[in-house]
């Protein structure tokens, strides 16, 4: 399995898109767990890491 690597304000885009249609999402917090933000609707969700780099497709833009 590929090692990806992430950071806090990347912009990712994930395996299955939002209900809203968007598959961008913005990490706004790491830890054991990843909070992620959505940037169509601005709704967030927190998955433990190990979950969230399963599902992580790719790095769409590195954060500031």
């Amino acid at each position: 399995m590929m090692n990806k690597e992430f950071a806090l304000h990347d912009v990712v885009e994930m395996k299955k898109q939002h209900p809203c249609g968007e598959n961008r999402w913005k990490i706004i917090r790491m830890g054991m767990d990843v909070r992620i933000k959505c940037l169509g609707c601005e709704h967030s969700v927190m998955l433990p890491r190990k979950d969230f780099a399963k599902k992580l497709k790719r790095v769409i833009e590195q954060g500031s």
